[in-house]
């Protein structure tokens, strides 16, 4: 399988200058670091010890940033490393003021590639993110003997199946990590079925990820809002607005003054549910209108994007979509950060760990139907229930995973 892969990756390299040359004809390569991934650097190899972290994309890069923060204390450390493949990983990373941290895009994933990028930079450690496994590479940076970690690992159902068709290959390749820090028990039996050997459960490294946008409302729609009672749901898909337009109907005839944010996950659906909530006789504002709000809305439609957090910021509750229908939900982690208790439907598969543990911390609730859905939403209104609670809690789990995890890597940093 191995040389089977190589074959492949020097096939992808043959093809590689059209395919960078459509994607910077799309913008989502640099228009001149996207030769960085044909492992020509374009910053500086600091003389001393270097740390070596690679995530995929946004998500992983995110998820590491507090971490990031405690190793850059470090004075036996003179740079950090990091790693991505996406165009707009690389822009987040430049909205944090990091001191020793430098951005590279990952490079093709070749034999030649991989030796060319370690020779370069030469890490003293090599920290992987979440399920990213790079054959080349991870087998040139063991020929090196140097420390391989795999932290927030996080293998899916899917990835599981995928990679025990390759049995032996997948146990050759994960062999090779010194220690696996598992984000869930189920990927922590994965892994050990996969051939890894040395794996830790932590938690995910998601709990202490922190927030560095700034996206607030306008004065004017943040004085609308003062006068209303507000649940929001977010990432809502097809057929559950309807339910959510139901049950605001509901609610509004114990709170008069209620205001129900819906934020869809695909905002160009945006018009048609206004069609088919104005068809149940309620009001609809659109976010971006320059319309005067009126003072009998019903339903506030967010048809923007990145402007989520904002809203969070105002809510009591959220209600996250795609767990009515059997879409297996979304992420919570950003609403309880923002100290929202949350209420899901019965379809999680997609995160069900992190629920699980938030309904041990009394912050998510599951309904099965618009009933519950109604009685839930308007007993947490009634809930003596301080939302900065839920903030405390949600930073001393994620302090306590980013701890562990620190104390971890630290480890094979000293001794090396």
């Amino acid at each position: 399988m191995f040389f089977a892969y190589r074959v492949l990756a020097n096939l992808i390299f043959l093809f590689s200058p059209l395919i960078i040359l459509i994607r910077l004809i799309k913008r989502k390569e640099h228009l001149t670091r996207f030769k960085e991934k044909f492992s020509i650097h374009t910053k500086k190899r600091q003389t001393g010890k270097l740390i070596w972290f690679h995530g995929a994309s946004i998500g992983e890069i995110l998820s590491v940033i507090p971490l990031i923060k405690k190793l850059e204390k470090e004075k036996n450390i003179k740079q950090i490393l990091i790693t991505s493949n996406t165009l707009s990983s690389s822009e987040v990373l430049s909205n944090f003021k990091l001191k020793k941290t430098i951005h590279q895009f990952f490079p093709i994933d070749t034999n030649h590639h991989s030796i060319k990028f370690l020779n370069y930079w030469k890490p003293s450690v090599a920290i992987f993110i979440d399920s990213e496994i790079w054959p080349n590479m991870l087998d040139n940076i063991k020929k090196r003997s140097l420390s391989l970690i795999l932290i927030n690992a996080r293998i899916t159902d899917k990835s599981f199946k995928n990679w025990k068709m390759l049995n032996s290959s997948a146990r050759n390749i994960f062999k090779k990590f010194d220690i696996c820090l598992s984000s869930s028990l189920k990927s922590k039996n994965y892994l050990k079925l996969l051939g890894a050997r040395n794996i830790k459960y932590i938690g995910n490294l998601k709990f202490s990820q922190i927030e560095n946008s700034k996206i607030d409302l306008n004065k004017n729609i943040k004085k609308f809002f003062i006068t209303k009672k507000i649940w929001c749901a977010s990432s809502t898909h097809d057929s559950e607005e309807k339910i959510f337009a139901v049950t605001h109907k509901k609610l509004k005839s114990k709170y008069k003054n209620l205001l129900t944010i819906i934020i869809p996950r695909h905002i160009h659906r945006a018009n048609k549910i206004k069609d088919e909530i104005q068809g149940l006789n309620l009001k609809v504002h659109m976010h971006d209108s320059e319309k005067k709000i009126d003072p009998q809305t019903d339903i506030y439609l967010v048809n923007s994007f990145g402007q989520t957090k904002s809203f969070f910021k105002i809510c009591k509750v959220v209600f996250l979509g795609g767990s009515i229908i059997k879409h297996g939900g979304q992420n919570p982690l950003e609403a309880v950060r923002y100290g929202c208790n949350v209420i899901h439907g019965p379809n999680i598969w997609n995160f069900a760990e992190i629920y699980s543990l938030l309904r041990k911390y009394e912050i998510s609730y599951k309904i099965m139907n618009q009933d519950q859905l109604t009685d839930k939403i308007d007993k947490i209104f009634n809930m003596k229930t301080n939302t900065k609670n839920i903030e405390i809690k949600i930073k001393r789990l994620g302090d306590k995973i980013l701890n562990s995890t620190f104390n971890e890597i630290n480890y094979f940093i000293k001794h090396k």
